[in-house]
């Protein structure tokens, strides 16, 4: 059977109680900086030239006390990724996790911030792992400056779900609609 071709590991992804206390210490103590938010809720931060190595999300205030991993009501891995060389491979990588039985969560999708694409697929212990490309490059001197996106559909899929190779989240979709 076929593999996935990793390049690298690429980013990570972690849910947080206090996302601004969080912001403080990645860029204060660790030394991150700050490339994007979507609206108070998630912030993207980067140690080198891709735009986010890190990535903070917010636990719904009205999570207390879910722990179950569908909800991502604790503080904790949301998931991690790895680089792939381009969305041909990421094509490839539909069919390697079809024949391997492999749950896929999410896309094929292109985030707002980054500009990555995305597939995201299950461990065999229910983590979720990503696989990515084409990620926005900040280098040293650049004029980037990091922006606030709307927390809306095209944030999280500027394809608006085209691409996708299984049904969207629940969640997204009840945001997209307005509901909560």
């Amino acid at each position: 059977m076929e593999k996935i071709r990793p390049k690298k590991l690429g980013h990570l992804v972690l849910m947080v109680r206090d996302i601004q206390k969080s912001v403080r210490f990645y860029t204060e103590v660790v030394g991150l900086q700050v490339s994007d938010w979507i609206s108070d809720q998630m912030v993207f931060l980067r140690s080198g030239e891709d735009h986010h190595d890190l990535a903070l999300s917010q636990i719904p205030k009205d999570a207390e006390g879910i722990n179950d991993l569908p909800h991502y009501g604790r503080p904790g891995l949301e998931h991690f990724s790895y680089l792939v060389e381009d969305r041909a491979e990421i094509d490839r990588t539909v069919k390697v996790l079809q024949e391997h039985g492999i749950e896929i969560v999410r896309g094929i999708g292109k985030h707002g911030p980054g500009e990555n694409l995305f597939l995201v697929f299950k461990d065999p212990d229910g983590n979720n792992v990503e696989v990515y490309c084409e990620m926005t490059q900040i280098p040293p001197g650049s004029d980037y400056r990091p922006q606030v996106w709307e927390r809306n559909i095209d944030s999280f899929d500027q394809y608006r779900f085209k691409h996708f190779v299984v049904a969207p989240p629940q969640a997204v979709i009840d945001a997209k609609s307005g509901k909560h």
